[in-house]
């Protein structure tokens, strides 16, 4: 397998962030996307402007990337192809390191890999809703990475 790499997403991956979310929502347990790809592709180029995002890229193909604000990690997908390679974790791993002091997330309830996923990369379950306040209505969580409740008591 070629070298992972890992870098700031530039306007010129909008492309690619879409197909990766579009393809890895359609194998996730999850609900399905409520907007067309075009709306997600517009969404994705709106959301880099006003947050951080990173790709991980194979052989020069993007396979993942996570987008996240000072307090939220707001997409985290990897292309189903790449699924446990160690993408997720890398992309993870770069979240930590831009957000020391911690973040929250919201993963559906469905979707037990990717709570089993966070959970093994040390987040915690913090907070469960019945989905209406989502725009797929289905119930998620709120998982927040802390270092202070890494390996201890939350």
């Amino acid at each position: 397998m070629p070298e992972l790499v890992l870098r700031p997403a530039v306007p010129g991956d909008v492309s690619a962030l879409t197909a990766v979310q579009l393809a890895a929502r359609a194998q996730a347990a999850m609900p399905p996307g409520v907007h067309p790809p075009d709306e997600v592709r517009a969404h994705l180029a709106a959301r880099l402007r006003d947050s951080e995002c990173w790709v991980a890229e194979t052989g020069g193909v993007v396979v993942g990337y996570a987008r996240f604000t000072r307090t939220w990690l707001d997409d985290l997908y990897v292309d189903p192809t790449h699924e446990g390679t160690g993408v997720g974790s890398a992309l993870l791993d770069v979240v930590k390191a831009r957000h020391p002091d911690g973040f929250s997330l919201w993963v559906f309830e469905q979707n037990a890999a990717a709570r089993a996923f966070y959970a093994a990369h040390g987040l915690l379950e913090r907070e469960h809703t019945d989905g209406s306040e989502n725009e797929e209505r289905a119930p998620d969580l709120r998982m927040e990475w802390s270092p202070r409740t890494v390996g201890g008591s939350p």
